[in-house]
């Protein structure tokens, strides 16, 4: 694979990341799914969703609270391409968020609800590239939160 192949894999990649982040902080967070492959799977501490079921339900949970405004910031984002068919990456993600008026155009700024990583693995389905595998990896959390 040439340097451009490469750069475009991980552009694909990359605009993975940001379409999460778009999704989840519009009111779009079902449409995450759709980033995910078939057998897509999404863990946290405490928490697994595996295919594409669970995940459309479980960030349905999330699309359903109204009063949560979120700001989902990934920076830093690595990725390292194995073959024309599989990457993984990682992004660092600061995580703003606050409950309130769902009607609201602006929230208090508290500081970061937490900070930690995404580790992705991607892989390229005839859809697209897809990812994979997710796991949230927190490094520092504000009490409360």
């Amino acid at each position: 694979m040439d340097a451009t192949q490469r750069m475009l894999i991980e552009r694909d990649c990359e605009r993975l990341v940001t379409a999460y982040c778009h999704h989840v902080d519009h009111g779009e967070a079902r449409r995450i799914a759709e980033l995910f492959s078939d057998d897509g799977v999404w863990t946290a501490p405490g928490v697994r969703m595996a295919g594409r079921a669970q995940l459309e339900a479980g960030f349905g949970q999330r699309q359903d609270q109204k009063e949560r405004m979120s700001r989902h910031v990934c920076h830093n984002f690595l990725c390292d391409v194995q073959s024309e068919d599989e990457a993984s990456g990682v992004v660092y993600l600061t995580l703003y968020r606050h409950d309130g008026d769902p009607d609201r155009k602006v929230s208090p700024l508290e500081g970061p609800a937490l900070v930690g990583e995404y580790r992705d693995r991607f892989v390229r389905t005839p859809e697209g590239w897809r990812i994979a595998e997710r796991e949230i990896r927190v490094s520092f959390v504000r009490e409360g939160a």
